[in-house]
């Protein structure tokens, strides 16, 4: 019985997260032959194969809508409103080319990805123009994406990162953010927080923001059952913000009491994810994180 309730959990888990074609993009990623970018075991296979991803992912959406520009792009050109979960599949399905596939096929997946930036273009309301492939603004897409990520897998992670390795993760990440056209990215957790600390005075909480976040934690196309754990989730991803973003997208900030009460749930709903997507042969009950 718990082995079936597992088999569903983690196949309806990994349907809303890879989309349709998961299990055959996964069997491309996983089982073609060919060199890879980067080693089995290296830092950022670690975290990008870590259920903590998931909290990590909802956090980097929450702080790039802080951008007026990268929020622009979004609002003009995304489908954010009908085809969210589709959005997060082909995120999804690009991070885990890039960390795990084959180099000829990560290349290919770059390539796609700076296509589709040379298109994405408008105008601010001030006038001024935008364009996705701005190396200033994917520089901000990413840092907030390396913060989000190794932040949520130093709380929700099933493991820890030495210094080095935290460095050699930032950058890792790093080379695969140069190939899509970021100019000089951070290449230590140093330089990571000097990057994020620059940004902040460009940051704002607008209307457009506003609905994107409420849209993410408010009107998840979910099942009923599966809306409590993402709930969970978005606590988490809230909770690992930093102080101001918050307050600027009009997010409840609990008390201490309740942030550790969410960081108690988010490690047991972290945990459930990981139990539920591990190969049947593993654990036989969820781990505590």
């Amino acid at each position: 019985m718990m082995q079936g309730v597992r088999n569903r959990l983690g196949e309806a888990i990994f349907a809303r997260v890879a989309g349709p074609d998961g299990p055959q993009h996964r069997e491309r990623i996983h089982g073609s032959e060919g060199e890879r970018w980067f080693e089995p075991g290296s830092p950022i296979h670690v975290v990008h194969g870590d259920a903590s991803m998931f909290v990590g992912g909802l956090r980097a959406v929450l702080l790039q809508t802080l951008h007026p520009a990268a929020m622009k792009a979004v609002s003009d050109h995304s489908g954010y409103r009908g085809d969210m979960w589709g959005r997060l599949a082909r995120t999804s399905h690009y991070l885990a080319v890039t960390t795990f596939g084959t180099a000829e096929d990560a290349q290919r997946s770059v390539d796609v990805v700076r296509s589709i930036h040379r298109r994405v273009t408008g105008t601010m309301p001030d006038g001024s123009a935008y364009a996705a492939s701005d190396p200033h603004l994917l520089m901000w897409v990413h840092v907030a994406e390396v913060d989000s990520f190794l932040h949520a897998f130093t709380v929700y992670g099933a493991a820890t990162l030495t210094q080095d390795e935290r460095d050699t993760y930032v950058a890792q990440v790093g080379e695969v953010a140069a190939r899509l056209g970021v100019v000089d990215p951070p290449r230590t957790e140093a330089e990571l927080d000097e990057r994020m600390a620059a940004f902040r005075p460009e940051l704002r909480g607008t209307q457009e923001a506003r609905e994107a976040v409420r849209y993410l934690l408010l009107k998840p196309p979910l099942p009923l059952a599966a809306r409590a754990p993402y709930a969970v989730l978005c606590a988490a991803a809230v909770g690992l913000m930093p102080l101001s973003p918050p307050l600027l997208l009009r997010l409840p900030r609990p008390p201490v009491t309740e942030r550790t009460v969410v960081r108690v749930l988010g490690s047991v709903a972290t945990g459930t994810i990981r139990w539920a997507m591990s190969p049947p042969a593993a654990l036989e009950e969820p781990q505590a994180v």
